[in-house]
C-alpha cells in the first residue's frame, strides 16, 4: 500500500500554535481522504518551528466505483417535485431517471448513479491546496507582490515551499504535482537554518526523517522534548545541581528549537535574595530558561539556570550563555527592586489615613499600606458590584460570620481577609501577576503576620482547578469561602450567570471550590444564610452607592414587589430602570433580584455538585434521590449519597428498593383512579399477620430512622430502613391490595403510603435506577 508524505515549510510557526496546526493538518487532510472514498492504516503529525509534516501510511492507490440508487416520487406526482429529484440526482431530464414499480404505491421515479472511483494522487491534488487556503491559524499573514491581489494565500508566517509525496516502498514514489500562489510541490526540503541550509531530495518519510537528522533537524517534538531534559538534567547533576523540571515550559522551548543544545548560564548569588518564584518567573517568562536548585534543597535556587539554544556554536555556547547572563541580570535587577520597594513606605501615606482607620490597617506596615492604597484608589472590581475596597469589606463580614463553622478565630479570619488582596498593589504582582496570594504571604511574614493570616492570604484562591488542592488551615478556609460566595452571589444578583460555554468570571470553578472545601473538610455550612448574609452586604453598599437611606423604602416595598414581579425573571437592566423612575425604591429592587436569584444559585450548586460526585465515582440517580430544590447544606448531602450507595449495594438494600418502587407504584396507579386511600391505618382493620407485622416494623424503621437522622447518621438511618425489607417482601406475597372490602383496601392503600413516607425521610427512591 502507497505512503503519503506532505510537508508545508514555513517561515516561522509560533510555538503555541504548532501542537495543534500540526493536529488540525491531520484531521483535516485524513477527513478529505475518507471523504473522498480513500482509507489508510495509520497517520502521524510532526512539527518543528519552521515545519508541519505528515505521514500516512498505508493509503489505497484509488478510491472505489460507487453504484448507488437515488428514490425519487412517484411517476404522478407535481412537476415541481420531480424537477427537485433531478436536480438532486444530477440527471439532465426524467428520460435519464428509470421507473420502479410498487404494488401498494405505484410507480416511481429512481435515478441509477455510478460514479467511478478516483487516483489518490488526484484527490491529494486537489485536496492540500483546499487545506491551504482555509488553514485555521489563529492569526495569518499575506506577503509579497501577490498580497495585493484578491484571495491572496494567508499562512501563519510566509510559506516556502511544499513536499508531497506518494508511492509504495518498493517504487519510487511519485511526486503529487499541485501548486499554490506560485510554490509549486516537490520532493526538495531544506535543513537547518545555519548548520545545513542547502536544498535536500527526499523519498518516503523514513527517508525524510534520516536526511533531515543528518541535517541538524529533529522533526519529532516529543524527542525534542526527551533530548532538552535528558541533557538538562545530565548538565545540572555534572555541576552537583537539580534541574527545576517545567513541563509547560519544555513544550514551549521544545517548539523554538529544531536542534537543541542545551547551555549553562549563571547571574550573581546576590539576587537569590529575591524570592525563588520570582527568580524563576522572571528568567522563564523572559528567556524561556529553566532554574536549578542545589542537590537535595526543595526550597532554594541556585545562581545557575538552563538555556536552550538552536545551534552548536563553535566556542562551545560560551558566548550564547553569557548573551542570556547579561539579559537575565537585567530582569533580576528590575525583580530585586520591586521586592525590596515592595518593603519600604509608599510616598502617599497621608492620603491613606481615611482608608487605614476603615479598614484597622497600621500604616506602619507595608501590606497594610498596601490595601489602604488599594482602598484609597477605588480600583473597581465590576462596575455593578463596586470597588475592590468595597469588596474586601464584605469578605471581612463574611469571614468573621463563617469563622466560627469553620472553627476559625474570627479576629484571625477578619485581619486575613482585610489583607487577602493587599498584593494587588505591589510591584512583584504587578509584574507578575500570577504570584498575587503567594507574594502576599510572603509580604505578610516579613512584617509579622500569623502564620494563619499569611497562609490565608496566599490560600484564599484555591481551589483553582480540580487538580488544585483545597486549603486546610480553618482561616484559609473561612476567607477562601468568603471571597468565593461574595463573587457568586454579586455575580447572580447582577444577573451575570453563565450562560452556555461562557463562563467569563469563573463562577463554575468559584462554586467547584466551594463545594469540594466544604465537603473535604467535612464543613457544615449553610448557603441559604450565607446567600442572605451576602446579600444584604452587597444590597446595603448599593443602597450607600446610590446614597439611599434604607428605612425610606420600607413601605414602598410591596409596591415595587408588584412591579417587578410582571417579570418572573428581573434583569438588572430592570431594576436599574426601576431604580432611575423611583431611586427611593432601589434597594428594595436590589434585594428582590437577589432574593429571586437565590433559588436559581442554589440550583446552580446542586448542578456542580452532580458534576464532582459523578467525578467521584457516584450514581448520578442516587444524587438526584437524595438532593431536594432546597437542599443547602452540601456535606449532608453528599453523607446521604454515601450511605445511600452503600445500603444499595447489600441484597437487603436491593429488595427494599424493589418493594419501595413496587409500594409507589400501586399507589401511583390507584390514586390516579381516584381510589380511595385512608388518611391513617387503621390496625383494627387489619385481616392478615403480614399486615400487622409490616405496621410494626414501619413505626420501628421510623423511629430508628429518625432518630440517626436527628444525630446525622445517615448509615444507622439506611441500616434502620433495610430493617423493612423482610416485611415487605412477606406483605406482599401474602397480602391482596386490591380488596374488595372498600375500607380494607383504602387502609392497605394507607399502609403502602406509610413505606413511601418512611424511604422518603432519607432519599425519593421513585428517582433509584433498578
Amino acid at each position: 500500500m502507497p505512503d503519503l508524505l506532505l510537508e508545508l515549510r514555513s517561515e516561522e510557526i509560533p510555538a503555541r500554535m504548532q501542537r495543534k496546526a500540526a493536529g488540525d493538518l491531520k484531521k483535516m487532510l485524513t477527513d478529505g481522504l475518507v471523504e473522498a472514498g480513500l482509507t489508510y492504516e495509520a497517520a502521524r503529525e510532526y512539527w518543528t518551528p519552521r515545519r508541519l509534516t505528515l505521514d500516512v501510511r498505508g493509503l489505497t492507490a484509488r478510491s472505489k466505483d460507487v453504484r448507488e440508487e437515488i428514490k425519487g416520487p412517484s411517476t404522478k406526482a407535481p412537476e415541481q417535485a420531480i424537477q427537485g429529484f433531478l436536480r438532486k440526482a444530477g440527471l439532465a431530464s426524467v428520460a435519464e431517471a428509470h421507473v420502479h414499480a410498487d404494488p401498494k404505491k405505484g410507480d416511481f421515479y429512481v435515478a441509477h448513479i455510478s460514479k467511478p472511483g478516483r487516483a489518490a494522487e488526484e484527490v491529494i491534488a486537489e485536496l492540500v491546496p483546499a487545506i491551504i487556503r482555509t488553514f485555521p491559524w489563529p492569526k495569518s499573514m499575506r506577503w509579497g507582490p501577490a498580497s495585493a491581489k484578491p484571495g491572496a494565500l494567508r499562512w501563519v508566517r510566509p510559506l516556502q515551499s511544499i513536499v508531497c509525496t506518494f508511492g509504495p516502498e518498493t517504487e519510487e514514489p511519485v511526486v503529487v504535482d499541485f501548486e499554490i500562489d506560485g510554490i509549486r510541490a516537490g520532493n526538495v526540503t531544506y535543513g537547518h537554518r545555519f548548520h545545513a541550509p542547502g536544498a535536500i531530495t527526499v523519498k518516503r518519510f523514513d527517508d525524510y526523517a534520516a536526511k533531515l537528522d543528518a541535517a541538524k533537524v529533529v522533526i519529532d517534538a516529543e524527542r525534542r522534548k526527551e533530548i532538552i531534559l535528558a541533557d538538562a538534567r545530565n548538565l545540572a547533576f555534572a555541576n552537583g545541581l537539580d534541574l527545576v523540571e517545567d513541563e509547560g515550559l519544555l513544550e514551549e522551548v521544545s517548539g523554538l528549537v529544531e536542534w537543541p543544545v542545551v547551555l549553562m548560564g549563571e547571574f550573581e548569588q546576590d539576587f537569590l535574595a529575591i524570592p525563588p518564584e520570582v527568580i524563576r518567573l522572571t528568567i522563564r517568562a523572559n528567556q524561556k530558561c529553566f532554574v536549578t536548585r542545589p542537590q537535595g534543597e526543595a526550597e532554594n535556587l541556585s545562581n545557575r539556570f538552563i538555556l536552550t539554544a538552536n545551534i552548536e556554536a563553535k566556542d562551545g555556547g560560551a558566548e550564547i550563555a553569557h548573551g542570556n547572563g547579561k539579559v537575565v541580570r537585567a530582569r533580576l535587577s528590575d525583580a530585586l527592586y520591586f521586592w525590596h520597594t515592595d518593603q519600604g513606605d509608599l510616598p502617599d501615606l497621608g492620603a491613606l489615613e481615611g482608608s487605614a482607620a476603615k479598614f484597622g490597617l497600621d500604616l506602619k506596615k507595608p501590606l497594610d499600606q498596601r490595601m489602604a492604597r488599594l482602598d484609597h484608589l477605588n480600583v473597581t472590581f465590576h462596575a455593578k458590584l463596586g470597588t475592590q475596597g468595597e469588596r474586601v469589606q464584605r469578605i471581612r463580614r463574611l469571614a468573621t460570620e463563617v469563622a466560627p463553622v469553620v472553627g476559625a478565630e474570627p479576629a484571625q479570619a477578619q485581619r486575613a481577609a482585610v489583607l487577602a488582596k493587599a498584593d494587588l498593589q505591589t510591584e512583584v504582582v504587578g509584574e507578575f501577576p500570577e504570584l498575587q496570594g503567594a507574594m502576599g504571604r510572603k509580604y505578610a511574614l516579613l512584617q509579622g503576620e500569623s502564620i494563619s493570616v499569611a497562609a490565608a492570604i496566599e490560600e484564599h484562591y484555591k481551589p483553582q482547578g480540580p487538580s488544585d488542592r483545597v486549603p486546610t488551615d480553618p482561616v484559609s478556609v473561612s476567607v477562601a469561602l468568603a471571597d468565593k460566595l461574595d463573587t457568586l452571589v454579586g455575580f447572580w444578583a447582577i444577573d451575570e450567570k453563565p450562560t452556555g460555554s461562557k463562563d467569563p468570571y469563573a463562577l463554575r470553578r468559584a462554586a467547584l471550590g466551594v463545594i469540594r472545601i466544604v465537603v473535604e473538610n467535612e464543613v457544615r455550612l449553610g448557603l441559604n444564610l450565607s446567600f442572605h448574609t451576602a446579600n444584604n452586604l452587597i444590597s446595603d453598599q448599593y443602597f450607600a452607592r446610590v446614597g439611599v437611606e434604607k428605612q425610606r423604602v420600607s413601605d414602598r416595598a410591596e409596591l415595587i414587589g408588584v412591579e417587578l414581579k410582571k417579570s418572573t425573571s428581573p434583569s438588572f437592566k430592570e431594576v436599574t430602570r426601576a431604580v432611575a423612575e423611583d431611586q427611593a425604591a432601589s434597594g428594595v429592587a436590589m434585594n428582590w433580584v437577589v432574593g429571586s436569584a437565590r433559588a436559581n444559585l442554589l440550583s446552580f450548586f446542586h448542578d456542580r455538585l452532580k458534576v464532582y460526585l459523578r467525578d467521584q465515582g457516584a450514581r448520578h440517580d442516587l444524587i438526584d434521590a437524595v438532593i431536594t430544590p432546597d437542599a443547602d447544606d452540601l456535606l449532608t448531602v453528599v453523607r446521604r449519597v454515601e450511605a445511600l450507595g452503600k445500603l444499595l449495594d447489600t441484597e437487603d438494600g436491593k429488595n427494599l428498593l424493589a418493594g419501595t418502587k413496587r409500594a409507589a407504584n400501586i399507589l401511583a396507579a390507584e390514586e390516579k383512579k381516584g381510589t380511595a386511600v385512608a388518611a391513617a391505618v387503621d390496625p383494627a382493620l387489619f385481616r392478615e399477620d403480614a399486615e400487622k407485622k409490616l405496621f410494626s416494623a414501619i413505626d420501628q424503621a421510623e423511629a430508628r430512622a429518625g432518630e440517626a437522622i436527628g444525630k446525622e447518621d445517615f448509615s444507622a438511618a439506611m441500616v434502620a430502613l433495610s430493617a423493612l425489607r423482610e416485611p415487605v417482601d412477606t406483605f406482599f406475597d401474602k397480602v391482596l391490595v386490591n380488596e374488595e372490602d372498600v375500607a380494607v383496601r383504602a387502609n392497605r392503600l394507607a399502609l403502602l403510603s406509610r413505606i413511601r413516607a418512611a424511604t422518603d425521610r432519607v432519599a425519593d427512591f421513585s428517582k433509584i435506577a433498578g
